[in-house]
């Protein structure tokens, strides 16, 4: 079992990879002559402890340390850039702005031109 600091270490360095600017702007979606980039926000928590147990023998070990995290990835708006130049900025956080989200659903796929295949007969 490693100590605190080197559980803090690897902790660390895990985190390290994670967190990069795809984890905040996710990667461009294109619709059509429009494209689309999420807004991502990230948040973590994280504890260590250790001690030691005083009825434990000597010889053996009677130390422990651990470490824990928590994370919350949360989508929170969407980047509308059209092929004319117009910028919107959708916030998808909210009742009200998820439901505005939804409503735009049905314009965005008709854009997509996808072809039912030919069924046979």
């Amino acid at each position: 079992m490693g100590s605190v600091p080197e559980n803090l270490d690897m902790l660390f360095s895990k985190l390290q990879d994670f967190f990069n600017t795809k984890t905040v702007i996710g990667e461009p979606i294109e619709v059509g002559d429009t494209t689309l980039v999420p807004i991502i926000s990230v948040s973590f928590g994280f504890g260590t402890a250790a001690g030691e147990n005083q009825n434990v023998k000597k010889d053996k070990d009677n130390s422990a340390s651990g470490v824990g995290m928590g994370a919350k990835i949360a989508s929170d708006a969407l980047i509308v850039v059209k092929k004319d130049g117009s910028v919107k900025v959708l916030p998808i956080r909210g009742k009200e702005n998820l439901m505005n989200l939804i409503e735009k659903v049905p314009d965005i796929v008709s854009r997509l031109n996808i072809k039912k295949p030919e069924s046979k007969k």
